[in-house]
């Protein structure tokens, strides 16, 4: 099954690449407030269902841009074809394709693949995660002063996400070493797994964004919960990782 998703990801991802360089030609539609869809998403997700079908045609799906499928099967793919869209409509090079393989409510199966800069994040339950087959391990840094952490704005701007929001980045902003937006859940899950950020969090994410992301960072040896220390419901999108010292300060800066 691995195999069937890092070939799905590395074809969305070829997809994706080549019309990077062509946006100005891309059709563009906005689903909701500041949530935009390319072709591209489209036709990249397209692709994945396809080849996941193509194999396992029993399995459900739950996909950015289309309708649930099979919701009562045991084993559910979360695709996001495109999880950094705004990046892409503006030129800025940091998206990925993310699909991921859950089984009985947890993950068992993760590929973020990155198409710029051709890196492809991988995992299996009890296997270890990977970075183009080279095993990653989360950062070992203990104190928050000496911490880079990644978070991203809400995706409804009410005041009382943003107040909860503002509250929590003030508390952390005052503590840790350093800062860092990059606009796709994925690709900050799959740093926290690679070492190169310390910690995430972010609150009111959809499933696709965090289910691959999940499992590498466990993977990795980190911790993922909820944003108060609780078991993550990828359905509800609140997520903190970290390492396991990391953590629970954390979750004591993120108390509003």
């Amino acid at each position: 099954m691995l195999y069937v998703a890092v070939r799905a990801a590395r074809k969305a991802g070829d997809l994706i690449a080549r019309s990077f360089d062509e946006r100005s030609d891309l059709k563009i539609r906005e689903k909701k407030d500041r949530d935009f869809v390319t072709e591209i998403d489209q036709k990249a997700e397209n692709l994945i269902l396809n080849e996941i079908r193509r194999h396992y045609p029993d399995h459900g799906i739950v996909a950015e841009e289309s309708k649930r499928v099979n919701p009562k099967a045991s084993i559910q793919w979360y695709i996001d074809p495109l999880d950094g869209t705004t990046n892409f409509i503006h030129g800025y090079p940091h998206f990925a394709v993310s699909i991921s393989a859950w089984r009985d409510g947890k993950p068992f199966l993760a590929v973020v693949h990155d198409p710029i800069k051709d890196e492809t994040f991988e995992a299996q339950r009890g296997n270890g995660a990977f970075l183009n087959r080279r095993r990653l391990r989360v950062a070992e840094a203990g104190q928050v002063g000496h911490a880079i952490f990644a978070s991203g704005l809400p995706p409804y701007r009410r005041s009382t996400h943003m107040d909860s929001f503002m509250k929590r980045m003030d508390a952390c902003m005052r503590e840790a070493e350093g800062y860092r937006r990059g606009g796709s859940a994925a690709l900050d899950l799959a740093y926290v797994a690679a070492g190169r950020l310390d910690a995430y969090w972010e609150a009111g994410l959809c499933a696709w964004d965090i289910a691959a992301g999940i499992l590498l960072v466990q993977e990795a040896g980190g911790i993922v919960t909820d944003l108060e220390g609780a078991a993550v419901d990828v359905e509800k999108g609140d997520v903190l990782c970290a390492n396991g010292t990391l953590h629970q300060k954390f979750v004591s800066l993120l108390k509003v």
